[in-house]
Order: structure tokens, then sequence, then C-alpha cells
């Protein structure tokens, strides 16, 4: 015997503004209200376009009880006047309707501001959609989609999976997603080299690495590949950069625990350790003028060079003759 279907909430509030997050939580309520009713309809509209007798037509009961869902985008934009009509409208919500509304979190305006605090104490449903910007949320993104998917992926694999894709989390999740398909459910580093070698050297994350390790042979060679394949210098300068960076900090803070020192470094103890690694033969005086050398590139690869490819593989040398300095 098939479970009644639950009522879906009238209103959901989308708060955030990581867009394959925001994309999911208004597929996911679209969703629930078809498990109820098949047939609800979905009208989608930005508040910048919206009149508050457009809204009141969009919300006012069908006479022949079609279900609906009413997506309000944008509402961090949102004008007074159909802040007004909006509140007024969630006091006393029409049957058959659900209107979710997005917002970034921000508002240049104090309806735009107000509004999420407002919708709250209506009762809306909230879901957090927040950008997701430090390494440590971007692993338990990937971990959290290889679960969802049915699989399991130990750390290295994690990381290896960062390196290969990069940081777009639709192309995480869909890489996520094809990697449990293709390994049974087992994700290890292996299995993502495999999966996505092409895409790994062509990062800019190889270049990085060797370039700090001093390996000079293959730096210049992952350089040769990824200018062949057409990697955008501004990924390269961002990828050495990233890693000088990286091994500057972690040289500054001594030795030490990894897992300790994580917390401080705002870094996951596997960086820690990788770059405690990396950090011997390296010189302070040499580091510094690594730190000069990529922030020279980043402006180079943004217009201030004339030949892009020809910075950054000067900088690619640079770093690796800052490496032997004492």
């Amino acid at each position: 015997m098939t479970a009644p279907a639950t009522t879906p909430s009238p209103l959901h509030l989308v708060l955030g503004d990581e867009e394959l997050l925001v994309e999911r939580a208004v597929r996911a309520v679209l969703d629930s209200v078809r498990i109820a009713d098949p047939a609800a309809e979905l009208t989608r509209m930005r508040v910048s376009e919206l009149t508050a007798p457009q809204l009141a037509e969009m919300v006012s009961p069908s006479l022949f009880s079609e279900g609906r869902v009413i997506v309000l985008d944008a509402a961090h934009d949102i004008a007074a006047e159909i802040a007004d009509a909006v509140l007024d409208y969630v006091r006393h919500p029409a049957d058959g309707i659900v209107l979710v509304v997005v917002h970034n979190g921000g508002g240049r305006s104090k309806a735009g501001k107000s509004l999420p605090g407002a919708l709250r104490k209506a009762g809306a449903v909230v879901t957090e959609c927040a950008k997701i910007t430090k390494p440590a949320e971007r692993e338990a993104f990937v971990r959290t989609e290889v679960r969802s998917a049915g699989g399991r992926i130990d750390a290295a694999a994690v990381t290896a999976l960062i390196d290969a894709v990069g940081s777009d989390l639709r192309e995480l999740a869909s890489a996520a997603g094809q990697l449990v398909a293709d390994s049974g459910g087992a994700i290890d580093e292996h299995a993502v080299r495999r999966y996505h070698r092409g895409r790994a050297d062509v990062t800019g994350f190889e270049v990085a690495e060797k370039a700090v390790a001093g390996d000079r042979a293959a730096a210049l060679e992952s350089l040769r590949w990824a200018q062949q394949t057409g990697v955008a210098h501004v990924l390269l300068a961002d990828a050495l950069a990233d890693a000088v960076r990286t091994v500057a900090r972690v040289s500054a803070a001594g030795r030490g625990n990894p897992n300790q020192m994580a917390g401080e470094l705002g870094m996951p103890p596997w960086k820690v350790r990788k770059a405690q690694g990396q950090t011997r033969g390296w010189s302070a005086r040499g580091l510094a003028e690594a730190m000069r050398i990529v922030a020279r590139v980043n402006a180079e690869v943004k217009g201030a060079a004339a030949d892009a490819d020809y910075a950054v593989e000067r900088a690619v040398l640079d770093v690796l003759a800052a490496r032997q300095q004492r």
C-alpha cells in the first residue's frame, strides 16, 4: 500500500548564492510538490521584473485547484512595494500554491535586507545555500556527493579529484557521480587519476607542484602540455601562486603536527603535510622572491604582458631559480 503524500509547506526561503545548491533546492521543492500533485506547474520570475498586480495574479487561487510552484528569483533586489505584497500574501497563503523565495542573503535596499527575517518569522522552510569557498567545505561537498551516489571515497582521492576537476561544484558533482558508476562504488586516488588524468594534467596543479618541488624538467613538460591543451593563463598563474603561498605559510608556521596546525592555518591536514615536505629546500629569501614572482605573473596574465605564454613560462623558471636561493 502506498503511503499518502505529505502536504508541502506553502512557503520556502532558499538563502545563499551557490548556484548549484540553489537550483537543487528549488528542484527539491518542485519534486516534493509533484509527489502530491504530478500536474503542478512551475512559474519562475525575477522580482525586479515583477509588479504587484502580476504577483496578485500569480498567487490567486485556481478555479480548478491546480497545484502551482511560484519561484521568485533574486529577491535581494526586491522593491518595497513587492516586498509588502509578498508579506501580505504569506500571512494568508492560498491552497495549492507553494511560494519559493530565492535570496542571496544580502540586499542593497532595506526591503531586500529585511525580507529573509520576515519570511523566517512567517514560518518559511529555509534551505541554506551559502557559497562554498573554503577547501574543507569543497572536500566535504565531494564526500557528500559520493555518498549520495552510493559510493565511498578516501581522503587522497578527494584531493586528487579536486585537483583534477577544479572548484566548480557542477563539474565536481558530475565527476563524483561518474566515478561511483565507473569504479563500482569504492573510489581511491588511482581511480581518480585513471578516469581524470587528462583533466588533472591541465589544471595547473601539476605544473605548480613540480615547480615548488624544484623538478625543472617535469615542471616545464607539464607546462608545455597545459599550454598545448589550451589551459587559461590565469588558471596556471593562480595554481602557481597557491602552491607558493601554501609553502610560505607552512614554512613560516614551523614544524609541527599537521592535524594541529591545520586549524591555525585554515588548511586541511593533508595539505599541511604535503607542504611540509615541499618546504625542504626553500629558504626564507627564496620564498620571499617566489611571492614577488607569482604576484608579477598574476598581473601579467591579466593584461600587463604582451605574451602571456612567455610570462607564465618565465614565472615557472623564476620560481625554480628562487628555490635555489640561500
